[in-house]
């Protein structure tokens, strides 16, 4: 049957969706809209399945402020190409402009939010994913209600914060910490707010780190006073290369086999633990230091204040009570 431009029009209006998809949905439908409509959705449900394990590592960051309610969502895709498109950045418009509205408290709530379409968001992308015929998804969202809120999304659009604070603060420094968030990407507000299982995941890494660097030196030392390079047997394949190479003898490649064996597992087994656990603590201290964000060096600093600094002489009450950040690049 023939379909007439004025209702490809109108299912567009309706759905989003494009031109040619919106005339096939309604020949297909034989001019029942309702029908069309579902047939739209189809499509980008079967989108969403056969795409399912591509990668978003696309899309747009946006933030929205409200009195003291702010909001960072992220819409996700595949391609630069579609995240350049006037529809992916309206819809994404809307969907920041709806969380900011409804203020939901989790992903799954604003998915659930209704757009001026009549549709929720989640049938919306899944629409917009079947006239392009590409994955999306809603990737993030995040909010935070306080005294103060600001924002900062970088100009590529593709990482994003939001800061609250205890009290309004100077614009400057508002917007300069919610910059300092997204670049430097701190782990919590200060050290008292980092969740216990990091600790303890750092904690693990930086004992096997350390007990690893000691045998590691008791070794090279070893190494170097039987006369043998430390550079050249630190792997079996080196060792078999550089013997190979004529770099070492066959006789020093065994010694450096056995003295690599026989004195790591003598340092390992006497390792003091009370040194171990000093290095440990110091290396604790020194990532609380670069990943907590008031501990962390003020990027836009000239005398390499720390965050705390510099808040506190903008304004000595202010304080930082949370962050929410997301980066497409993460």
């Amino acid at each position: 049957m023939a379909i007439a431009l004025a209702d490809i029009k109108k299912l567009r209006d309706m759905t989003s969706a494009g031109m040619m998809d919106c005339k096939k949905a309604l020949e297909e439908a034989a001019g029942d809209f309702k029908r069309a409509v579902e047939i739209l959705r189809e499509k980008g449900k079967s989108t969403l399945a056969k795409r399912g394990d591509n990668e978003t590592t696309q899309g747009a960051v946006l933030s929205r402020i409200n009195g003291g309610k702010a909001i960072l969502v992220c819409l996700g895709c595949e391609t630069d190409f579609v995240a350049a498109t006037p529809d992916f950045k309206k819809l994404a418009g809307e969907i920041a402009d709806a969380a900011i509205t409804a203020f939901p408290a989790s992903l799954e709530d604003l998915k659930a939010v209704k757009l001026a379409s009549g549709y929720s968001l989640e049938e919306d992308i899944t629409n917009q994913a079947g006239k392009t015929g590409e994955k999306h998804v809603l990737a993030f969202y995040g909010a935070l209600e306080a005294p103060f809120v600001s924002e900062y999304v970088h100009f590529n659009g593709k990482l994003g914060a939001i800061v609250a604070f205890n009290k309004v603060v100077p614009t400057e420094i508002a917007r300069g910490i919610a910059m300092q968030v997204a670049s430097m990407n701190p782990v919590a507000v200060d050290a008292e707010s980092v969740p216990a299982e990091v600790i303890e995941s750092e904690r693990t890494v930086a004992i096997q780190k350390t007990k690893d660097e000691q045998v590691q030196k008791a070794v090279d030392a070893a190494l170097k006073k039987a006369g043998i390079n430390p550079a050249h047997v630190d792997s079996e394949d080196h060792i078999e290369s550089n013997t190979a190479k004529g770099w070492l003898t066959p006789e020093q490649a065994q010694q450096a086999r056995e003295i690599i064996a026989k004195v790591g597992a003598e340092k390992a087994a006497s390792l003091p633990e009370q040194m171990i656990m000093g290095i440990v603590n110091g290396r604790i201290q020194k990532f609380l230091k670069e990943n907590t964000l008031l501990e962390q060096e003020y990027q836009l600093s000239d005398d390499k204040a720390t965050v705390a600094a510099a808040l506190k002489a903008a304004d000595p009450e202010a304080k930082v009570l949370s962050f929410k950040r997301f980066s497409l690049s993460d």
